[in-house]
């Protein structure tokens, strides 16, 4: 199949069909979904049937350390929701995915070294984000205000459509601009979390922040099997080949991700 046709079916496919997911699950389920790589595992196959095994696997070592530019994007957009409204939170939170961004290009270490760091990161991030219930006041709401699966309000009828287009496009853009930013950038952009800050930017317009707090953490929780899905795909591509190396990274993906909505589902 054509790559370009290949990008404009599968990567809107996905996103939509993680986006009626989550609208039947709540937010906390919303974020999970964002950790699997909807969009940076479709970069990452363009990348090697266009630029080879060589560059995706120094774009997906890329892209797991990006996780860690996804924890400080919550971290940041967590902790300002509660006392402001959401575009400075927005504003913010990709102020410190850019930064970190930029310290992680400078950054050089074997490849299971970044990604037992990103794993410690992660781990740092989920203990000091924010309560998941807090309400308009920035004050902390009664426990179960932001529920697994709660009830909420029905979002616009052009919604899901908006999330397919914007994502779809990030694809072709980046996909497109990869031969010019070499591997290791397009790899650090590639985890850029666009899906996550729509849902969480909706859910705090719908619903207020403990809703979008809510989605930050469960997007959080997601990020393991996302640097999990990368490592794999890094230390395999180039020996085994892309469709085994894709199926490993999608096996362990499934296998954490699985614990990870366990773990929310007892907080």
């Amino acid at each position: 199949m054509d790559n370009l046709v290949l990008k404009l079916v599968l990567t809107p496919t996905l996103i939509g069909a993680a986006s009626l997911a989550g609208r039947r699950w709540g937010p906390v389920v919303s974020g999970w979904l964002v950790g699997f790589p909807f969009t940076s595992a479709p970069i990452a196959l363009f990348l090697a049937l266009n630029q080879g095994a060589t560059f995706a696997s120094a774009a997906a070592a890329g892209t797991m350390a990006g996780a860690l530019s996804q924890a400080a994007f919550c971290l940041a957009y967590g902790w300002l929701a509660a006392r402001e409204r959401w575009p400075i939170a927005l504003g913010a939170a990709c102020v410190a995915f850019a930064i970190s961004t930029a310290t992680l290009r400078t950054l050089a270490v074997p490849l299971t070294a970044l990604c037992a760091l990103v794993v410690a990161g992660l781990v740092v991030a989920l203990r000091v984000m924010p309560a998941r219930e807090v309400d308009g006041s920035g004050r902390h709401a009664a426990p179960g205000a932001v529920a697994l699966g709660a009830t909420r309000e029905p979002a616009p009828r052009w919604d899901l459509a908006a999330r397919m287009v914007v994502a779809t496009g990030f694809v072709l853009l980046l996909t497109g601009a990869a031969p010019a930013l070499g591997p290791r950038l397009t790899g650090l952009l590639a985890p850029f979390p666009l899906y996550g800050a729509v849902l969480a930017v909706f859910a705090h317009r719908l619903h207020g922040p403990g809703a979008a707090i809510a989605v930050l953490h469960g997007l959080l929780a997601g990020l393991f099997a996302f640097a999990g899905f990368f490592f794999v795909l890094a230390a395999l591509i180039e020996g085994a080949g892309i469709a085994p190396a894709f199926a490993a990274a999608l096996a362990l993906t499934l296998a954490v991700q699985a614990g990870a909505l366990w773990a929310l589902r007892r907080r």
